[in-house]
């Protein structure tokens, strides 16, 4: 028997957006992480709230506790998500075959 990963529901924009926001305040309540955060973004706490507007920022905030199992599996039990469901909104903000390398 061949076991299959669980394939995540589709998650629409508005729910995928609220999601990154929690992950967001999740990552801001963690001084470590948010340093992490900030240094690889390149933005400094400052400039934190107006980048929060910019199209692909929370896809980039979902990238980040993606790239880490540990941060998302953090965010996932302090949020009530499951890691699936942060999966589904990562894919829904950051789609692939975006076009980006074409």
């Amino acid at each position: 028997m061949v076991l299959r990963p669980p394939v995540p529901r589709k998650i629409d924009r508005d729910e995928a957006e609220k999601i990154a926001i929690a992950g967001l305040s999740h990552i801001a309540g963690d001084p470590e992480r948010l340093s992490r955060f900030l240094a690889l973004s390149g933005l400094d706490l400052g400039h934190l709230r107006a980048a929060a507007g910019e199209p692909g920022f929370l896809g980039g905030v979902l990238t980040f506790l993606a790239g880490d199992e540990r941060s998302l599996l953090d965010f996932a039990a302090a949020s009530g998500y499951a890691p699936e469901t942060v999966g589904a909104a990562f894919l829904t903000l950051n789609p692939p075959n975006s076009g980006e390398f074409e």
